[in-house]
């Protein structure tokens, strides 16, 4: 039972924001503009999806969720199960792999410019040269519109991967023994064990983390923002950017509501959908 302080928090800081949005987003509120508000239905909504940059963000933010959040969940998984043993020192390596995770994303991005660097003595150019034996020619990675977002992925998954392995070597950690003692008896070799015991015993988690990671990958805002600006030509432009663009640097305030609206609306469809599909895959098994 949700606790009232619990639900008051709820209410002021999620429920009436969102209402809020939903409101200005049937206006044409700018800032300054002068009072009272021109309501004006549905255009903003048709306003934003025949624009382009906004379609073009819209398809970034699913490019990305399509990529990032299954590859992120597999690294998790492949972590956990890594740190998961009795070993002297795992807590130093447990530690290791969650410390991007603590590193505030604006540091993040900016260590990951130095990274990304144009010219054969950046540290990303200057490893894929070696280890391509010198048949990698050097490239401005976030200046490049084929690699600008993808380089943006890679950024997202080094900082964010730890958080999914925590809970996953969680869920690790609550599997009763007996089960794997059950399996080796009969004979269930480690692969077997990973089919058949550890991933149904994951199954709770790992959709937990799915969700999770797919809000998130929604979310994206801060790595653009500092690390690409949204270009180079909309190439790494996202919905959350657009709608902060619009809000305060255009000053369209009920545009970048009705933009917020939107990325809601696609958010909470897509986690409907995912635990709509976990719970049928439950009901077959």
């Amino acid at each position: 039972m949700i606790s009232m302080p619990a639900l008051l928090g709820l209410l002021a800081f999620v429920v009436a924001p969102f209402l809020l949005a939903v409101v200005l987003g049937f206006s044409n509120l700018r800032l300054g503009s002068p009072l009272p508000l021109e309501w004006v239905g549905f255009e903003q909504y048709r306003r934003i999806f025949a624009d382009p940059s906004f379609t073009r963000a819209l398809f970034n933010n699913l490019l990305f969720a399509l990529v990032v959040v299954p590859l992120q969940t597999a690294l998790a998984l492949v972590l956990a199960l890594l740190l998961n043993r009795r070993l002297r020192g795992i807590a130093l390596f447990r530690t290791l792999f969650f410390m991007p995770v603590v590193f505030p994303l604006s540091l993040v991005a900016v260590v990951w410019i130095l990274i990304f660097a144009p010219g054969p003595n950046g540290t990303m150019n200057a490893f894929l040269e070696l280890v391509s034996l010198g048949a990698w020619t050097p490239h401005d990675f976030l200046r490049d519109t084929r690699l600008a977002l993808p380089a943006i992925m890679l950024t997202s998954l080094w900082q964010g991967a730890g958080f999914q392995m925590v809970i996953v070597l969680a869920g690790l950690q609550a599997i009763p023994a007996e089960l794997y003692e059950a399996a080796m008896i009969d004979g269930a070799g480690r692969w077997q064990q990973f089919w058949h015991v550890t991933l149904p015993q994951l199954r709770n988690t790992m959709i937990f983390v799915v969700l999770v990671t797919t809000i998130l990958a929604f979310r994206l805002f801060d790595q653009v923002q500092i690390m690409t600006q949204g270009g180079p030509h909309d190439a790494t432009t996202t919905v959350m950017f657009e709608a902060v663009e619009a809000a305060f640097t255009r000053q369209q305030v009920a545009r970048g509501a009705a933009m917020s609206v939107v990325l809601f609306v696609v958010v909470l469809l897509i986690s409907w959908l995912q635990r709509r599909l976990a719970r049928q895959e439950r009901e077959v098994a």
